[in-house]
């Protein structure tokens, strides 16, 4: 939990600010890189994590903490809808998680019940 609300703070914390283009549009607060950046960042423990067959801990952990961290970042938002987000945030890191942390202990299972040739 505590490496998902890092890595919140390190990639997105300290980006507040909507980018306004020459057109009118409206775009952020968060840059492609910067998410890109935090899910390559909470890949590496969650899949150390599940290596060692601790899928719960990698998941809960993980959804845990973006949870928290969109929850606190966004929660100034006056037109309540913040929680929507939120609730994205927790969902999709919940499926995502459970996803590739199963996977990960599905194929460090598999790769030690091999016999070894010799």
């Amino acid at each position: 939990m505590i490496s998902a609300v890092a890595a919140w703070a390190v990639w997105l914390g300290w980006d507040q600010h909507r980018d306004v283009h020459p057109d009118g549009s409206v775009s952020g607060p968060y840059e492609a890189w910067q998410v890109i950046g935090l899910v390559v960042t909470l890949l590496v423990p969650m899949c150390w994590a599940a290596a060692r067959h601790r899928v719960a801990g990698a998941v809960v952990g993980t959804t845990a903490g973006l949870t928290a961290a969109a929850f606190v970042d966004w929660s100034d938002d006056a037109s309540g809808l913040f929680l929507v987000g939120v609730g994205t945030v927790m969902v999709g890191s919940l499926v995502a998680t459970s996803v590739v942390a199963a996977l990960v202990a599905s194929l460090t299972r598999s790769g030690r019940s091999r016999p070894s040739a010799g």
